[in-house]
């Protein structure tokens, strides 16, 4: 139990512009990487799997503001860019975003990021809400003072909602003359959404599902106004609010990793299974170096396999894993119940033999060895249209 001492001191949780209308929707709050969030709604025969649910048949709705924004602007924005991030976004055009990350000079991950090019000297980084302050403060360390570019973090400036699900188009559609469905996957544009101008409107998400993540002014009466809205039009859609529970549940089926579990400063790039988004071959970045020697000594030790349980049994985060004769090989990662699949999954770090001999393993579930067979990543896809 904190002393009084150390009650006074605690650092209080950040809210999002959101906060209280979560709390009249009766969500259970928790501490998420120091944002006070909904982890899910459990009224009105709601919770976690209700909102998976609805995302992967219809549309749910989540506040997702809590995410860090930092912009770079100036002559010197794509250098830099480059230089800290290990996918190419000398790539990218015009409304146009990747996935990539920030590497350490070990090739392992500060944070994996979105970035999206507003213009040719113009790019804003989406980062995690729990290392946002960590990412800045990075980046100003490897880039500060470097001439022709600014570096801001604006995210106290914007609200971000996410619509997510096959349903999603069709309820933003309501409330925008953006013609929704020229947006490819992984671009974004500008308009007025629900009255409100200069609205970004990414194609973008973490659920699995076709979706698009709007960032606004974080005021509240701006952010409510745009919840509300979007929860009137998805309403013949069975749209639901949905919390961070289904958020981890939705990008595990689709097998997203999650920072601090399939990435961190102690997982590279190669182990990570995430080297689709690497350029070793754009020139020069942090950590490429290191990821060249990996690459030139054969390859990664271990790698990220899918796991789905065949015997009664939940491999949770950090759960020990052990090879079928019983010898301890790695842990899991990520591990949970699948709402939409209705099994048992994870991902874990194992050899890479293991991986590559795509044997059966064993979970220590809570002191009993339970069994586990591995599965390709990612464990749900959605169907084309």
């Amino acid at each position: 139990m904190a002393t009084t001492d150390q009650a006074a001191t605690a650092t209080p949780l950040k809210k999002t512009a959101l906060n209280a209308t979560h709390r009249a929707l009766k969500a259970k709050m928790v501490d998420f990487g120091g944002w006070d969030m909904p982890v899910e709604y459990p009224g009105d025969g709601g919770g976690l799997i209700a909102e998976h649910v609805a995302v992967r048949t219809g549309v749910g709705l989540f506040d997702v503001s809590h995410m860090g924004e930092i912009q770079f602007r100036g002559p010197a924005a794509l250098a830099a860019v480059q230089r800290i991030t290990m996918n190419d976004a000398a790539k990218l055009q015009d409304g146009q975003a990747h996935y990539s990350a920030l590497l350490t000079p070990q090739g392992t991950f500060v944070d994996d990021i979105l970035v999206h090019r507003l213009g040719a000297n113009d790019y804003l980084l989406v980062v995690n809400a729990g290392t946002k302050d960590k990412d800045y403060a990075w980046i100003r360390q490897h880039l500060g003072g470097q001439p022709g570019i600014h570096i801001s973090d604006y995210s106290s400036y914007y609200s971000q909602l996410a619509l997510q699900g096959p349903r999603a188009l069709e309820t933003l559609a309501k409330l925008t003359k953006v013609d929704l469905a020229a947006i490819k996957n992984y671009w974004f544009t500008w308009g007025t959404v629900a009255g409100v101008p200069n609205v970004l409107i990414a194609r973008t998400g973490y659920s699995g599902e076709d979706g698009f993540e709007v960032y606004i002014p974080a005021d509240e009466a701006t952010t409510v106004k745009m919840w509300e809205a979007m929860l009137e039009a998805g309403a013949e859609f069975g749209i639901r609010p949905c919390g961070l529970g289904a958020r981890n549940t939705l990008r595990l089926e689709a097998g997203m990793s999650l920072y601090g579990h399939e990435i961190s400063e102690e997982i590279n790039v190669f182990e990570a299974g995430l080297s689709r988004w690497l350029k070793l071959d754009k020139g020069d970045f942090i950590g490429r170096e290191a990821l060249l020697e990996v690459q030139a000594a054969g390859g990664p030790a271990r790698k990220l396999v899918g796991l789905e349980m065949v015997e009664r049994g939940i491999g949770r985060d950090g759960y020990a894993v052990f090879s079928l004769e019983g010898e301890a090989i790695g842990q899991i990662t990520s591990g949970s119940p699948a709402p939409f699949l209705k099994t048992n999954i994870a991902l874990a770090l194992v050899p890479t033999a293991v991986a590559e001999a795509g044997s059966d393993v064993l979970v220590d579930v809570r002191g009993n060895r339970v069994r586990a067979k591995q599965t390709p990543i990612p464990f749900y896809k959605r169907a084309k249209k």
